[in-house]
């Protein structure tokens, strides 16, 4: 492949976040980078695609700079169309927990964050038995496709809602736990909050989901990860030759798939798990209240709901 895609994060100060984002576009723009990209006080949060002489380039480019040396890049092939543009924006945040807008604890995960967890150690607690409790930071819609054995899946619709899932997780406070999501920068923020909460013995998994799935395809994690770019998800069959199970169902027919399709109401932006069957006789609605809708405004119908998953 000639393109490929990266996936990274960093928790470092940057005293001056327009400056910053400002170099970073000037960057991506002269090496034909595409992706979304968001800097704010507390780090970097990315994902591109480009040549991989580009991307090359542009892991060159960002060690040279103070507090990013050492990031944990995820590389994996790309389809050249991954993202329609690029995106670079200064956040409060670089994933969004929304804590100043509440009198909730603060969480800067340059001070207080959990015990990284590399994956060939999380393969080790498999194997041996280990007690822990995997708590899933990630979006409800992403753990209909994949999730690991036994996970806490709490009822995320945004990652800002970790607060209000708070008191459904105070019974595992002393348990053993390990916060996950797809590369790491939802739960190293999320590890760190649990910490805040009085959560005794927590763990991040180092690099996410997706560095684990790399290593270990269908070890322990079932289905498929979801990925924010235009893959929708991304397949890890074993390498022993088994095949990958497919947990995921069609939210109209239940059928198995891991086809995502955008609500056939045009003017509503939810993604919903449907087969390529239900999409085609223009099933794909969300909810009975978008149904109705398109009913009463046919031209509200989309042309093409289909996301195929690359």
């Amino acid at each position: 492949m000639k393109n490929e895609i990266l996936l990274y994060y960093k928790y470092a100060s940057i005293r001056n976040p327009e400056k910053f984002a400002a170099e970073q576009r000037t960057f991506c723009e002269a090496h034909g980078l595409k992706g979304r990209i968001i800097v704010a006080n507390e780090g970097i949060n990315g994902t591109i695609e480009g040549l991989k002489k580009n991307t090359k380039l542009y892991r060159s480019f960002m060690s040279q700079k103070r507090g990013f040396a050492d990031i944990h890049w995820k590389v994996s092939g790309g389809i050249g169309r991954a993202f329609p543009r690029l995106s670079v924006k200064v956040r409060s945040e670089i994933v969004s927990l929304s804590l100043e807008k509440s009198k909730d604890t603060d969480v800067d995960p340059r001070k207080v964050t959990g015990v990284h967890l590399k994956p060939e150690e999380l393969r080790r607690w498999f194997k041996k038995g280990e007690k822990f409790t995997i708590i899933d930071m990630r979006n409800n819609y992403e753990h209909k496709v994949g999730a690991f054995e036994g996970s806490v899946l709490p009822p995320l619709k945004n990652f800002r809602d970790l607060p209000k899932a708070i008191p459904k997780l105070k019974k595992f406070t002393n348990d053993k736990v390990l916060t996950v999501c797809t590369g790491g920068v939802r739960c190293e923020k999320a590890s760190g909050y649990l910490i805040k909460k009085g959560f005794k013995d927590v763990y991040q998994l180092d690099g996410g989901i997706v560095s684990y799935m790399e290593k270990y395809p269908g070890d322990h994690f079932k289905g498929s990860l979801y990925v924010f770019d235009g893959r929708v998800t991304m397949a890890f069959d074993p390498k022993n030759g088994g095949k990958r199970e497919v947990i995921g169902r069609c939210e109209i027919c239940d059928k198995k798939t891991e086809d995502f399709a955008d609500c056939t109401n045009s003017t509503c932006r939810t993604q919903i798990l449907c087969c390529a069957s239900c999409v085609k006789k223009d099933k794909a609605f969300c909810s009975a209240k978008c149904t109705k809708y398109v009913i009463r405004n046919p031209k509200a119908r989309s042309s093409s709901v289909s996301k195929a998953v690359l």
